[in-house]
């Protein structure tokens, strides 16, 4: 049975998944519809919503070193291969997750001490776009091998006036790897400007 997630709480990998090497983290999220007009055709809709998740693999001292730390749809894997997103999903249409990035827990560099997965609305300030429009955010992670959800966090907050999420994050302590839900909304109104915190 997943353990279901609070904003703050934490979980041992060790503890809770013992053995694990392969994770696949799965992020997702519903764009929220709008009524009005006929049958919601008119006084609605508007543009559409290209949320792009993204993995930023930080140091000891949390922050990024080099671009190549930076995993998203322009830069789908890590200089060494541990850390892979498996493409961009322009629409979030559907249900079930709507990008993956694959961990491989055991691969990633000894100086890497923390993934922080996010989630931004790509162009977000030029469409007038933000995450008070977008619903049932979450994030899980699962077993790479069986496929068995070993965690999964729904964000339930009202993030109006943010452009991006922090989701969650995956962390070394005291060479163990534990998770984190964060849930944290920002005003970083791009990639890039999301990771100028971590520079």
């Amino acid at each position: 049975m997943a353990i279901s997630l609070q904003k703050g709480q934490k979980i041992d990998l060790s503890k809770e998944a013992p053995g694990l090497s392969r994770v696949i983290m799965g992020l997702g999220w519903d764009v929220r519809k709008k009524s009005g007009g006929l049958f919601g055709l008119f006084g609605g809709g508007g543009q559409n919503f290209d949320l792009d998740a993204s993995v930023l693999m930080l140091n000891e001292a949390g922050k990024i070193t080099s671009n190549s730390d930076v995993i998203y749809y322009g830069n789908l894997k890590s200089k060494e291969g541990s850390v892979q997103h498996t493409g961009d999903n322009l629409t979030g249409e559907g249900a079930g997750d709507d990008e993956q990035i694959i961990v491989d827990l055991n691969a990633i560099p000894a100086n890497k001490h923390r993934l922080v997965f996010v989630v931004n609305i790509y162009q977000a300030v030029e469409r007038k776009q933000d995450f008070g429009q977008v619903e049932n955010a979450f994030v899980r992670m699962m077993d790479a091998k069986s496929n068995k959800e070993i965690a999964r966090y729904d964000l339930t907050d009202n993030y109006s006036g943010m452009y991006a999420l922090i989701m969650a994050e995956i962390y070394r302590h005291n060479g163990v790897w534990k998770m984190a839900a964060i849930g944290e909304g920002s005003k970083a109104g791009s990639l890039t400007d999301l990771i100028r915190q971590y520079t």
